[in-house]
């Protein structure tokens, strides 16, 4: 056999060179310790198109700001755009349990002045809050959309939920001023003017 025709006879993969008479070149396992493992699973779905969703690190992160109870209602939207119901439902059970803890604590504060002194509660409570909501709810999206699609997914715009979440924090500091200030007690001077 000459020299050439050996070369036609190879196939090249990841820098081995393989007899194309010794076996199939999808059957070869290489050796190039900087590729990325692959396996082939049979559980996942694969070449299907990802939902366009909330990016859910975004999400978790903007829960800082905004509360948890904005993370768990844009992670809720996610689930349900992967047709995820349990898991839509216990985001939702989140956003609503946050929102109580939240406007709860804060009410709370206003309207019973004897606990005044412990102001930095409800603080404690929401910081508390997030990093419970995170490890046990928030960080299981973040796996499962890396894991499914990886970072080729379609990206939603945040725009709209960050202005509703903006407004809904203006609303909520509006409701709150307006009970502290109509319960506060009004001290009424009995002394006679001249």
């Amino acid at each position: 056999m000459k020299f050439a025709d050996q070369q036609n006879s190879r196939i090249e993969l990841d820098h081995m060179i393989v007899p194309s008479g010794d076996r199939r070149a999808e059957d070869v396992v290489t050796d190039n310790r900087y590729a990325p493992p692959t396996a082939k699973v049979a559980d996942m779905p694969s070449g299907g198109v990802a939902p366009a969703l909330w990016n859910p690190n975004a999400a978790a992160n903007w829960s800082f700001l905004f509360t948890p109870a904005f993370g768990a209602f844009v992670q809720m939207k996610n689930w349900q755009a992967l047709d995820e119901p349990d898991k839509a439902a216990a985001s939702k059970r989140w956003a609503i349990a946050s929102l109580v803890i939240i406007f709860g604590s804060s009410l709370g504060f206003i309207s019973v002045p004897a606990l005044m002194p412990f102001h930095e509660v409800p603080r404690i409570l929401g910081f508390a809050l997030l990093i419970t909501w995170y490890f046990s709810s928030a960080r299981k999206q973040v796996e499962f959309v890396k894991s499914r699609f990886g970072q080729d997914y379609e990206r939603r715009g945040w725009g709209k939920p960050l202005l509703i979440a903006l407004l809904a924090i203006v609303v909520l500091t509006v409701v709150v001023l307006v009970i502290a200030v109509t319960s506060a007690p009004i001290e009424i001077s009995s002394k006679g003017g001249t």
